[in-house]
């Protein structure tokens, strides 16, 4: 899927998943935790696209991700491509087809995802605040890039940078004192599993199980048979899948919210009446 989409994908399942843990768990969360959670997820589904590379020197081409920051995440993008493939290489089979690049290897797996909710967990609990700032500034950027793709392009990437540095600045400032923030990790880590799915309704699928053998393969791509695969780009994507996340997305805001504030309304009135 393209990269509006995947992070589309991301808040609405973060968001989804709110209303399921406050419905039927009880675990209630405030509007921040709510909204913080939902960009960090939105920018976590599009961090698995961070191997697909660009024109460095030029600030061209790359995912959508990879044009977040400019030069900076094209040279992240450049690392992660090389890395991605070489871990591809030194890990593949007789049978798997050998590759000049690494998109849709190690960063489309569930064990990459895994890693970076861990890692992120287990940075916020090191440096409290300053670590949730940090993933803050980068998960809203790709956030941002994603969610408003058409204003991301017409501003450039400095304006996106700098409004996504003003949000995580404001968000911390509002934030509880050195809690670990474990939510932080899961937002970035169920972002990445989104975009694996998203991948897989594609027609290249992702090497979803690696480092699991199948079929004499190490980097086996699954997905849904060609005639059920979605065109990327097409109508399905941009007009179905996106309507979808968006409905989804909306009414799991008003099941959170919606009862919080009529029941307010409902006290105040009270109140005026008596």
């Amino acid at each position: 899927m393209m990269g509006p989409s995947h992070a589309l994908s991301g808040a609405s399942a973060w968001l989804a998943g709110s209303w399921a843990l406050d419905h039927f768990a009880g675990y209630d969360q405030s509007p921040l935790a709510v909204a913080v959670g939902t960009a960090v997820c939105a920018g976590g589904a599009l961090l698995p696209d961070l191997d697909l590379s660009g024109k460095v020197t030029r600030n061209q081409g790359g995912a959508t991700v990879a044009r977040t920051f400019g030069v900076f995440s094209l040279f992240v993008a450049e690392v992660t491509e090389k890395v991605s493939l070489g871990i591809y290489t030194a890990t593949k089979l007789r049978r798997d087809p050998r590759r000049t690049n690494g998109h849709r290897t190690f960063t489309h797996t569930l064990p990459f995802a895994a890693l970076v909710g861990w890692g992120t967990t287990a940075l916020c609990a090191q440096y409290g605040k300053w670590a949730v700032v940090g993933v803050m500034f980068f998960m809203t950027g790709l956030a941002l890039r994603g969610l408003f793709d058409e204003w991301a392009e017409r501003a450039g990437w400095l304006i996106v940078t700098l409004t996504a540095g003003v949000l995580a600045w404001l968000t911390a400032a509002h934030l509880p004192g050195d809690r670990g923030y474990p939510m932080l990790g899961a937002a970035v880590a169920v972002g990445c599993v989104v975009h694996l799915f998203g991948d897989m309704i594609t027609r290249n699928g992702v090497p979803l199980l690696w480092p699991m053998p199948l079929g004499g393969r190490m980097w086996r791509m699954i997905g849904v048979p060609d005639g059920l695969a979605i065109k990327v780009g097409g109508r399905g994507e941009v007009l179905v899948l996106r309507g979808l996340f968006t409905v989804v997305a909306l009414l799991a805001v008003f099941g959170m919210f919606a009862p919080h504030v009529l029941q307010r309304f409902d006290l105040d009135v009270w109140a005026d009446g008596g």
